[in-house]
């Protein structure tokens, strides 16, 4: 396919609940082909649609999934002409939610699970492009080199450090602050370390798939894995960047990262543990059940 003939306007569906890598991976993929319309399913939809609802709520996963960076926009699907469990969505209703949110679909990207004949005709009928992501499309996780879109010249270098286990909307909104003092660099603790401080059953995921996560935030500049050890095991990758603000949230202010600091020539920034305007407060511990 030639550059000229890839659709410029994405759109994709979904729940977009407790995000994970492979849902993050499918909108990487689905933004290769333009800029991306996620057509996010209200409460009452995902109910509709899933006979449960989500665990996270509309609010919520609107706020985690504008921040990701492979998506232009968010709107909201909240009424569906459902004719199967299989078919999810007409593409009637789609197209004209992506209306409201002045979008023209050049292209539907929907995983497997999504796929179906009717949706399939629906967009054929319509001129709409129609990919279906499977499986080993979303393999892996791709390494991402400083995002110019988010480094300035001449501004400040940000590093914030920690497991990262489960992002989730504090993470967010913790990087979304320390983001506004500098380019924010997220160094994610590497597996071995993370069992040494935190016992058996941590990590959740495999370092690679965390530095993934983080990097995936629209807020950071770049993700990293420590090669360290200790509550310092950033420190090779650290020296190396020559950060002007290590910032902490409230929990994190402990290990001698702020003797560390001192002696580096650091400012040391501590932050409060706040929620987005309207969210809950959450914390990877309560998710994970630890």
């Amino acid at each position: 396919m030639s550059a000229n003939s890839i659709p410029k306007q994405v759109v994709v569906m979904g729940a977009f609940d407790d995000l994970r890598s492979r849902q993050i991976r499918f909108l990487e993929e689905a933004a290769r082909f333009g800029e991306v319309t996620a057509l996010l399913w209200t409460d009452d939809l995902v109910h509709q649609l899933e006979g449960k609802g989500p665990r996270f709520p509309e609010p919520e996963r609107a706020y985690v999934l504008r921040a990701i960076r492979f998506v232009r926009q968010v709107a909201l699907l909240g009424e569906s002409k459902v004719q199967s469990l299989k078919s999810k969505v007409d593409v009637n209703v789609l197209v004209t939610a992506a209306g409201k949110a002045g979008v023209k679909p050049d292209l539907l990207v929907v995983n497997e699970d999504q796929d179906s004949a009717g949706s399939r005709a629906g967009c054929e009928a319509r001129g709409i492009g129609y990919r279906v992501m499977r499986e080993q499309d979303l393999r892996g996780f791709p390494e991402q080199a400083p995002d110019p879109s988010v480094t300035t010249p001449g501004r400040k270098r940000v590093v914030v450090t920690g497991c990262y286990d489960w992002v989730h909307s504090g993470h967010v909104r913790f990087f979304e602050e320390v983001s506004a003092y500098g380019d924010l660099y997220v160094i994610v603790g590497h597996d071995a370390n993370i069992r040494l401080l935190k016992g058996a059953g941590h990590p959740l995921f495999p370092q690679e798939e965390r530095r993934y996560l983080a990097g995936s935030i629209r807020y950071v500049t770049q993700a990293l894995v420590t090669s360290g050890e200790g509550w310092l095991d950033a420190d090779p990758e650290i020296r190396r960047l020559k950060p002007d603000i290590y910032a902490v949230n409230e929990d994190g202010d402990k290990g001698g990262k702020r003797e560390y600091c001192a002696e580096l020539g650091i400012q040391y920034l501590v932050l409060k543990r706040t929620p987005a305007p309207g969210l809950p407060r959450r914390t990877s511990t309560d998710l994970r059940g630890f």
